[in-house]
């Protein structure tokens, strides 16, 4: 039983991370849409572009990860 609830532990950690993963992610898009609609094309923008990439990543990872911990509750 052990085993089963440090997977149920590892998944409900990583949902709450990508919640946070996503929340980040949506701010930074509002805030370029945000320069981008007041013509302040700058460091800031270019910054929050190069930034959703590594967080679209992170979410892969992330989702990956969890689809791995359930194929191991699947096995228990």
């Amino acid at each position: 039983m052990g085993r089963l609830d440090e997977i149920k532990a590892r998944i409900d950690w990583l949902k709450e991370l990508f919640k946070i993963v996503i929340t980040v992610m949506v701010a930074d898009i509002a805030g370029i849409s945000k320069l981008y609609l007041d013509h302040e094309i700058g460091v800031l923008f270019y910054m929050g572009a190069v930034l959703l990439p590594v967080f679209s990543l992170a979410c892969v990872v992330i989702s990956r990860k969890v689809e791995r911990h359930l194929d191991e509750l699947g096995e228990l």
